[in-house]
This record gives structure tokens, C-alpha cells and sequence, in this order.
């Protein structure tokens, strides 16, 4: 009796402790360092969120929901919209997002990361609609900020953080691509002849100072023309044309009487004496002198008496 009351004590014993393997292994959790657990026992939560590492709940009475704390990319799917000044555009982005509150994310939820997603393809949708092209293009750090914040108000209540939004690319219809390349290649061409037309005003200015010194100096001219034949030669050329311009002859034509001219003195100068004239051909009349000419003597009456009737 006593070695069959032992075998069924050992017997007990035994099954006790396989059932005790079996209940430990059914109750036993594994959470990982970046998740973490939210117990449901007989569907109410239970308060406490459990941390990484070994967890006991109870078997057929506890669920135990993990939840993933790490940051998740998600990718929105292309939109296609209208923007504000009336251009169809497709654009997709990229938004990251965590999870805060894992009992939040469990229970204000169905399926959180579905409900993110929703919630950015709308909001881009709305993003779309309210921006212009040019902002869309250039302005891309505004509307990241607009979009997260779109997204982030309802997010807020599911226990799910926004991190980052990004939008990845604007598609645009090929009508409107080669319209904005004719636009870029005339506002490039546009600032070239700005450019050109400055150089040649501050080309013209030091031109007119060289002509300015090179006219004091007549020899300049000669030296310039003379660099030049130099730059000429330079060249692989079989054949040198040397021009004279027939400006630089009327130059140094000019130069020559302006060098030669005396200075005129501003002190009056008096005017030379008239030249003796010039003798007569014909021989001169004889003066008569006086005791010979014949005197004529007038009257008292008017009439000429002769020297007889004195």
C-alpha cells in the first residue's frame, strides 16, 4: 500500500508541475524593448501598460496587445488635384508618426496606422487645392509644416504623434512643363541682354575716357593701332590687312595747324603805318607860284574886276 501511495504522489506531483510548465508557458509574454503591452482582461483594460522584457498574464482571461513605439514611415499615395490658379497636379509625399499612448492607439483606434494614412491623403488633397503652383515648386517648407499640422490635430486623439511630413514630388502635365521651360529660357535670355547692355554702358564710358587721353596724345593712336596689328599677327593667319582709317589723317591734319598757330597776345597791337603811295605815271601839274597867277579881285557890287581895271 505504501509503495502504490508514493507512485501516485510522485504521479501527482508530476502532473502538478507539468501543468505548471504548461500554465507558466501559456502565461508568459515576451514585450521587446521597443514595444510595449496592453492588457484586455475580459475586455476592460487594465491600467498598467507593460514594459519591455518577460510579462506574465493570465492564460485564456488576459490579451495582451503589442503596440510598436519606434517612428514609421509611411508613404502617401500620389493625389491628383487642382491647385488654386487652376493647374492639375499629382503629388505624393512621405510622413512619419509614432505612437505616444499605446492604450490610446488600441482603443480609440480600430487600426491606427490606416487611419493616419487616411487622414494625409486627404489633407494633401486639401493642401493641394488651397496652394498655388509657384508654392507647390518653391514653397515646399510652408506646406510640409500646413500638412503636419492638418494631420496632427486628429492624430492627437488616437495617441499617435505626427513627426514629419514631407512632400516627395510634383507630376505636371507636359503642356504646362515645356510652358514653364519657354517661361525660364526668356527670363534667362531677358537678364542676358540686361547684362550685355550694362557691359556695353561701362564699355562706352572707359572708351570715351581712352579717347579722352589719347586725343592730348596723338602718338596713342599710332600705339593702338600698332597693339593691334600685334594681336593680329598673333593668330594662325597667312594674310594680315592693316586698315588706316582716314579719321586718323583728318586728325593729325588738324593736330599740325593747332601746333603751328603762335598765341595770340590779348594786349592791343597798334596798326602798322599805311605804305607811301605808290609815284604817279603822269607827270605833275606845275604849281604856279603866287606872284604869278593872275589875282582876281571882287567888288562891292558883286562882279569880278580884272587886275587891269585897277
Amino acid at each position: 500500500m505504501g509503495a502504490v501511495m508514493v507512485e501516485a504522489l510522485v504521479a501527482a506531483g508530476i502532473a502538478v508541475g507539468s501543468g505548471g510548465v504548461v500554465y507558466a508557458l501559456a502565461a508568459a509574454r515576451v514585450v521587446k524593448q521597443y514595444e510595449r503591452g496592453v492588457v484586455l482582461r475580459l475586455g476592460r483594460l487594465k491600467d498598467s501598460v507593460r514594459g519591455p522584457g518577460l510579462t506574465m498574464i493570465v492564460p485564456f482571461v488576459d490579451r495582451l496587445r503589442k503596440v510598436n513605439m519606434q517612428i514609421v514611415t509611411m508613404p502617401v499615395p500620389a493625389q491628383d488635384g487642382i491647385t488654386r490658379d487652376n493647374v492639375t497636379v499629382r503629388v505624393d509625399a512621405v510622413i512619419y508618426f509614432k505612437v505616444i499612448d499605446p492604450a490610446d492607439a488600441v482603443i480609440q483606434v480600430e487600426d491606427y496606422q490606416f487611419a493616419v494614412s487616411q487622414m494625409a491623403q486627404t489633407s494633401l488633397r486639401s493642401i493641394i487645392g488651397k496652394s498655388d503652383l509657384d508654392d507647390l515648386l518653391s514653397n515646399r517648407e510652408k506646406l510640409n509644416q500646413g500638412l503636419e499640422l492638418m494631420i496632427d490635430s486628429p492624430a492627437i486623439g488616437w495617441g499617435v504623434q505626427i513627426d514629419r511630413v514631407e512632400i516627395k514630388d510634383v507630376s505636371l502635365p507636359e503642356t504646362m512643363k515645356r510652358s514653364m521651360a519657354r517661361q525660364a529660357e526668356a527670363d534667362r535670355e531677358r537678364r542676358a541682354r540686361v547684362i550685355n547692355a550694362d557691359a556695353e554702358l561701362q564699355a562706352s564710358k572707359k572708351l570715351a575716357e581712352a579717347a579722352g587721353v589719347m586725343s592730348e596724345q596723338p602718338a596713342a593712336l599710332q600705339l593702338r593701332l600698332l597693339q593691334t596689328v600685334v594681336a593680329v599677327a598673333a593668330e594662325k593667319n597667312s594674310t594680315l590687312v592693316l586698315p588706316f582709317p582716314v579719321e586718323l589723317l583728318r586728325f593729325l591734319e588738324r593736330a599740325q595747324p593747332a601746333q603751328a598757330e603762335p598765341v595770340k597776345s590779348a594786349e592791343p597791337v597798334e596798326a602798322p603805318a599805311p605804305p607811301p603811295a605808290a609815284p604817279s605815271a603822269e607827270p605833275a601839274a606845275a604849281e604856279i607860284p603866287p606872284a604869278q597867277a593872275p589875282a582876281e579881285i571882287v567888288g562891292e557890287d558883286g562882279e569880278i574886276d580884272s587886275p587891269k581895271n585897277l
